[in-house]
């Protein structure tokens, strides 16, 4: 039986700011609760404000490891504004600019999870440069071009450690609108035919794949 957040955990992420559905939450969940038995880190790549953060750091507080979000917080494209996803309560009104972090270390201590949380603030490539560990689970979820899909897939998937977990979330493999976007997805399929990941589940848009080779 697949694992299941506590009533209490599931109130805070539903109560977050953010995106991510209720079904793609609990497979996140599962996903994370048995990567997490492998004794490594769980990490994600797109932050935002921590409605997905929750999940993984509960999960990793059960089993004793810890969460790492990878975030510049500055939003991403589709989140800046004039567009579609903005928000203006996530502006800084001093910079001027998006500043979702302040939202995320609330959103982490309303749930009581702040201690379980290592948030690594920057630019994704630059942050997997210089991390030299291997993680039990990696979640990519951060800018959907081309771009950014790749070079999250490209710094995070090869410390996937063997039987961990690479998720990937909004995989579309029919465009339905302009924000959709298929680099997600373009990554999903990369991943496959790598021979290094073997697809767990779908859920909605989010894919759970594990790692049963070399390479990426």
């Amino acid at each position: 039986m697949s694992a299941a957040p506590e009533p209490e955990i599931l109130a805070a992420f539903e109560a977050a700011k953010g995106f991510m559905p209720l079904g793609e939450g609990l497979a996140l969940y599962a996903a994370a609760a048995e990567a997490a038995a492998l004794g490594l880190p769980l990490l994600e790549v797109g932050t935002y404000c921590g409605r997905s953060a929750i999940l993984l750091a509960d999960a990793a507080r059960q089993a004793g490891v810890s969460a790492l979000t990878v975030d510049h917080h500055r939003g991403s494209e589709e989140q800046q504004p004039g567009w579609d996803y903005h928000d203006p309560e996530t502006v800084d009104p001093v910079v001027g600019r998006m500043d979702t972090l302040p939202t995320f270390r609330r959103t982490l201590h309303a749930a009581g999870l702040e201690d379980h949380v290592i948030a690594l603030v920057g630019r994704s490539p630059q942050v997997a440069a210089v991390w030299g560990g291997p993680l039990g689970l990696v979640f990519i979820d951060g800018g959907h071009t081309d771009e950014h899909a790749t070079a999250d897939y490209e710094g995070w998937a090869p410390h996937v450690a063997e039987g961990g977990l690479l998720l990937i979330h909004d995989v579309f493999p029919v465009k339905i609108d302009e924000w959709t976007g298929q680099a997600p997805y373009r990554v999903y399929l990369r991943a496959l035919e790598s021979g290094a990941f073997t697809e767990v589940s779908a859920t909605e848009s989010l894919r759970v794949l594990r790692r049963t080779g070399t390479g990426i």
